[in-house]
Formats: C-alpha cells, structure tokens, sequence
C-alpha cells in the first residue's frame, strides 16, 4: 500500500483501478488514440505484473462491455444522458458499472472504490452522483438476478 493523492492509503488495486480510470478517460476524450498508448501507460505507471493485468482486464472490459454499460448507466440515471456527465464521472461510472455487472466485484466494493476515484478526480458533487447511479444500478442488477433465479427455479433449471 502507498498513499494516496491526499495522504489516504491506497491499496494496489486501488492504484490500478485509478490507472485504469486515467486509460478509459484518456480514450473517451481522445477516440482516435490507440490501444497500444493505454498500454503504455499501465506498464509505466503499474509496475507489478499482477497490477498491470488487473487494469489491463479492467479496461479490456470496459471496452467490449462499452455499449451495454453506457446503456445501463443511462437508464440508471434518471435525466441524466451520458454526454451530459462530466468525463471523469462517466468513466467512473463506466468502470463501476463493469466491475457490479461482469466481474463479480462484491458491489459494495466496487461502489466504495468508485466514490474514492470519483473523489479524486471529479467535482464536489461526483461523489454522491457516483454513488447514487452505482447503488442504483447494483440493485437493478441483484433484482434482475434475482427474478431470473426465480425463473429458473420455476423451469427446474438447477435441480
């Protein structure tokens, strides 16, 4: 663990979530920028192999997922479309929203670490925006869940 922009400990996946976020914005803001230069970055700025694959999935995730999340996220976001949300925001958001949906990241986790990023690096009210869509989203995902595990209890799927 090291510390933080603000002194706080941060722990290595924190750091490489943070990188990750750093990637995925520099994508959204620059859609002409290669694969290979987020790369790069996660190598530079992740030292330990284990990191640089945990960030690498991360992105790699958020880009084939993109679509679906951003779908997601809009729905999720009552009157609030994404070109309408800061960057920094929408990328947290985006990488939230994979890590509940497809990643099994307990979403609890994956909301605390985004609230931390959005903290970071967004305005004073991205923490709660943030939050507010993550948790949202995370109980859409556990009730959609949920009614198919009924469905498929009802099917004798399972038994």
């Amino acid at each position: 663990m090291g510390l933080g922009v603000f002194g706080k400990i941060v722990t290595r996946r924190s750091r490489a979530r943070e990188i990750a976020l750093q990637v995925l914005f520099q994508e959204d803001l620059n859609p002409q920028s290669s694969p290979e230069e987020g790369e790069a970055l996660l190598r530079r700025r992740l030292k330990q192999p284990d990191l640089v694959e945990f960030s690498r999935g991360l992105v790699a995730g958020v880009r084939q997922y993109r679509s679906e999340l951003d779908r997601r996220i809009e729905q999720t976001a009552a009157h609030w479309s994404l070109h309408r949300m800061a960057a920094t925001d929408r990328n947290v958001l985006r990488l939230g929203a994979y890590e509940i949906l497809y990643c099994g990241t307990p979403g609890r986790v994956a909301i605390n670490e985004a609230v931390e990023l959005a903290k970071r690096y967004g305005a004073a009210h991205s923490p709660q925006f943030v939050n507010g869509i993550l948790d949202r989203l995370m109980h859409e995902a556990a009730a959609r869940e949920e009614g198919l595990g009924a469905r498929d209890e009802g099917l004798g799927i399972g038994n």
